[in-house]
């Protein structure tokens, strides 16, 4: 349940609730945006019949807010509708709340168990984990390469995306950049292929628009200055393009509190995070065309692929950086 919600509570978790009483399932909410109510609350509130939850278990898969947001705090409502059994997944990381909605809920009488499917409910917010442990957006790479390791010619009669991915792949990646709250490439890209950065083959909340612009080259003619989403153009007015640019990026991302990013190219911009041993994902594509000549794939050195899957004649592979996941 709590997936239901990625792509569309930044800057909040994703959190699902279920509430339980004799072995069935009575009550059951998630958290679907950010200023809307949290998923114990809509979990409660979903309950016929209120008598029950003085007897009843509430699972939550983070830690009960405790403090007040745009939203009261959910222990509190717990604590009002005198739910005995708490379960929880995991700690909430959140300075204002890691730890502080467990010793309330401690100190109000209530049984609190936590740490169940931890490793899972980890995973499930490793945006949000990332972002308030290691002060840095998720970093998400993606690109497609030819079948003899080629990300493009090397030049185009046309400003427009050369496409070595199928119509599949594409519907893929636009569902990506729906769950993530920023997209990121450099001006090479947006100058030669004019891209859109949107998500038009899938619904949901457009990405933020991100490119690197250090000497402002980008016109406002380009796509994507239409409108359609916003965009966040980096220039040496916002960073020091002569450090570590990963660095910089990221922590200029971090205090524009996006939390995750995808970065698609081109080829120069994906190998500064890999050098730079800045990203959590890698989400490669390997088509079936030959190029024979062109720009080259970045170079990714990774022991492990976490995933392989075929879509139709294309292969994808999903590669974690800290395979461990140490967020």
């Amino acid at each position: 349940m709590a997936k239901n919600g990625l792509g569309t509570t930044y800057p909040n978790p994703l959190v699902g609730s279920v509430i339980v009483y004799n072995n069935e399932i009575i009550g059951e909410g998630w958290h679907q945006k950010a200023g809307e109510p949290h998923a114990e609350v809509n979990a409660i509130h979903s309950v016929k019949d209120k008598s029950l939850l003085s007897k009843a278990t509430i699972y939550v898969s983070l830690e009960p807010c405790s403090h007040f947001g745009k939203t009261p705090p959910c222990c509190d409502l717990i604590i009002a509708n005198k739910i005995p059994n708490v379960i929880i997944g995991t700690i909430d990381p959140f300075a204002k709340v890691s730890g502080n909605g467990i010793k309330k809920l401690l100190e109000a009488g209530k049984k609190v168990t936590v740490g169940i499917l931890e490793e899972e409910c980890n995973e499930l917010n490793k945006r949000f984990f990332t972002f308030h442990n290691k002060k840095r957006p998720y970093i998400i790479l993606k690109w497609a390469e030819s079948i003899d390791g080629f990300i493009a010619p090397l030049s185009k009669e046309k400003k427009e995306p050369f496409w070595i991915t199928n119509e599949f792949s594409r519907q893929l990646v636009h569902k990506w950049r729906s769950e993530e709250q920023g997209i990121l490439v450099g001006n090479k890209t947006v100058l030669e292929d004019n891209p859109t950065l949107n998500i038009r083959d899938w619904s949901g909340n457009n990405p933020i628009r991100i490119v690197l612009d250090q000497n402002k080259r980008i016109s406002k003619e380009f796509h994507i200055f239409d409108n359609k989403a916003n965009t966040l153009s980096i220039s040496k007015d916002n960073i020091n393009f002569k450090n570590s640019i990963a660095n910089e990026i990221a922590d200029f991302l971090f205090k524009n509190e996006i939390q995750s990013v995808i970065i698609e190219g081109g080829r120069k911009t994906l190998q500064t995070f890999i050098d730079a041993n800045i990203w959590d994902e890698a989400r490669v594509f390997k088509g079936k065309q030959s190029l024979q000549n062109g720009i080259k794939a970045p170079n990714i050195a990774v022991l492990n692929a976490r995933k392989k899957i075929l879509l139709e004649d294309e292969l994808l592979t999903f590669f974690n950086h800290d395979y461990n996941h140490h967020f």
